[in-house]
């Protein structure tokens, strides 16, 4: 059964999209779902659950949506009779005064779901990708502002700001709540799954701070992209990403030691993977590679299925790694995707050839700054025997990522060498 927290959050979208379909403004339409997920926390632990909870956000959302038309009029009204404009009884009774009961009409509605046409709207072209990802979390994912900014390591006055001038991105651009068409519906789709993607990557290796991993981030983009995929059951990219999400979050167990320390994908017990999202990870990557097109997400999830499958490092089929790599770099290509074809080059035919590729990619000032780049070349230069090259890299490793788990490990890489 799911938790309180996990419920509303999950409802979120729904009620949402009840009253933007319904009424429009999206900006004071969110800030009444927020205002009555924040009176869901403290209300429902104590009274209990109602009856039907969808019914009661949306109730109370509409509540204050109304709350905050009818202050908006108030203080029009009170304007206008400063100014001599009209005299108060001429004005006419307010819209809001009409959606007294739109809480109750907008409980029953036949589209209950609109999480994909919620995703579609945050993730509107006009915005930049970390305003996209803000927004998600927030309309969709039902974050409170401090949760999102805690996640990232901004100031929750920053991270308010962020989402507000998305809001007004949105606004300004006229933006509707209708399902998109043709090419745009292509585009829009394509940075839902990019915002999720990066969720998700945020929460499973945390970029700043003394965490290693943010599990709150990566369950939510799980679940964010399972509504994706429920709407859109026949799209293999969706289904491509959500294998890939599962594939991964399946060794979380085994990443940290009792001490919180990284563990290492070769060093992993692999004992404490989890077989039922590597299961279900492995059936949607085998439809989706039957039945649609091959696109970087299903490529990226068939490398983790391979990882997973493996029962050691050394086990690993790192020919069809190196396959699949060079299969995302012809799709996707991207200085990352090299690197990790540099890593399973290494694996496959040997460290030399790995660290030519690491070589061409550093001359080429790609990732010259990404501590990833330094800490391969620390590994392979490790695997060859040349010692303090590797120390060095793996010391300038620490120096650039700002994940403390990383540096530490680094750190105790470099003295071990």
């Amino acid at each position: 059964m799911e938790s309180g927290e996990q419920l509303w959050r999950s409802l979120a979208p729904q009620v949402l999209g009840a009253l933007v379909r319904r009424y429009g403004d999206f900006d004071r339409a969110e800030d009444a779902v927020q205002e009555a997920l924040l009176a869901a926390s403290t209300q429902w632990p104590r009274d209990g659950m109602p009856h039907d909870p969808r019914a009661w956000l949306v109730r109370v959302a509409s509540r204050r949506l109304i709350d905050h038309w009818r202050a908006d009029d108030a203080r029009a009204r009170r304007e206008r009779a400063d100014a001599g404009a009209v005299p108060t009884d001429a004005l006419v009774e307010s819209p809001a005064d009409s959606w007294v009961e739109a809480g109750d009409a907008g409980a029953g509605d036949a589209h209950a779901d609109d999480t994909l046409t919620l995703l579609l709207l945050c993730c509107h072209p006009a915005l930049t990708p970390p305003s996209q990802v803000a927004l998600t979390l927030r309309a969709v994912g039902g974050l409170t502002t401090a949760e999102i900014a805690s996640a990232f390591l901004v100031p929750e006055s920053t991270m308010a700001q962020r989402i507000s001038r998305a809001k007004q991105g949105i606004r300004a651009e006229g933006a509707q709540f209708l399902m998109p068409e043709g090419d745009e519906l292509r585009q829009r789709m394509a940075a839902v799954l990019h915002v999720l993607y990066l969720v998700f990557n945020e929460g499973y290796t945390t970029s700043h701070g003394s965490q290693l991993q943010r599990v709150d981030l990566t369950r939510e983009a799980i679940r964010l992209t399972r509504a994706a995929r429920e709407l859109l059951p026949d799209d293999g990219e969706v289904a491509g990403l959500l294998a890939l999400m599962l594939l991964t979050e399946a060794r979380r167990p085994a990443r940290t030691a009792a001490d919180g320390s990284l563990v290492p994908l070769a060093e992993q017990d692999r004992s404490l993977w989890l077989s039922d999202p590597i299961d279900e990870g492995v059936g949607l990557l085998t439809w989706s590679l039957a039945a649609t097109p091959v696109g970087p997400y299903q490529l990226q999830a068939a490398i983790a299925a391979v990882h997973d499958e493996a029962a050691t490092v050394e086990s690993t089929d790192w020919e069809q790694v190196l396959t699949l790599y060079e299969m995302l770099e012809r799709t996707a290509p991207g200085p990352m995707v090299t690197l990790g074809r540099a890593v399973a080059v290494a694996m496959a035919r040997g460290p030399q050839e790995g660290l030519a590729l690491v070589d061409d990619l550093e001359r080429s000032g790609s990732l010259v700054r990404s501590h990833r780049l330094h800490s391969v070349r620390a590994h392979l230069l490790e695997q060859v025997g040349d010692r303090e090259a590797a120390r060095e890299s793996y010391l300038v490793a620490a120096g650039l990522t700002t994940s403390l788990p990383e540096r530490e490990y680094l750190q105790r890489k470099a003295a071990r060498v």
